[in-house]
């Protein structure tokens, strides 16, 4: 069973597919909520990292639900229904919520940490924009990531 969240290997691949919102426009960056939420927690209250986690989680049930629903109503059997509704959402927990947030979190406390004798609105506010910069560097490599576990994994044992 082919990914149903991997992006198109190339340009004329993708002119000739149909657009995923949830992966090839901005909506894809709801997914990044909680990052934004942990590259912050150093400023704000935890219950807005939280909602971040929330905002997140909860664009990952929609493309889930949306996935779903689509082949559903295309016909498909309950089982392929399944299987693809728990691709979409492995692939999208750990894409854009699990790993990134880990990753941004750790990103966001290594430079809290090394900042740790400067005066408490640098330590707070550098480690929150290294945070911020370092979002648009572990997108790629994490999406590869994912897609190669989920290859390996879950999509071997249901093909």
């Amino acid at each position: 069973m082919a990914a149903a969240s991997s992006p198109p290997n190339t340009a004329n691949e993708k002119s000739t597919k149909e657009v995923d919102i949830y992966r090839d426009t901005f909506i894809r960056y709801m997914g990044y909520s909680n990052e934004i939420g942990e590259a912050f927690r150093p400023l704000v209250p935890k219950s807005i990292v939280a909602a971040s986690y929330g905002m997140a989680i909860g664009y990952v049930c929609t493309d889930t639900f949306d996935k779903s629903l689509r082949l559903q109503m295309a016909g498909a059997s309950n089982r392929d229904v399944g299987i693809l509704a728990g691709d979409v959402f492995s692939w999208q927990m750990m894409a854009s919520v699990i790993i990134p947030g880990l990753v941004i979190n750790r990103i966001t406390w290594a430079s809290r940490l090394m900042l740790s004798k400067a005066p408490g609105a640098i330590a707070k506010t550098v480690p929150t924009l290294i945070g911020l910069a370092s979002i648009p560097l572990i997108i790629h490599p994490i999406d590869s990531l994912v897609d190669r576990l989920m290859d390996e994994t879950y999509r071997k044992k249901v093909r």
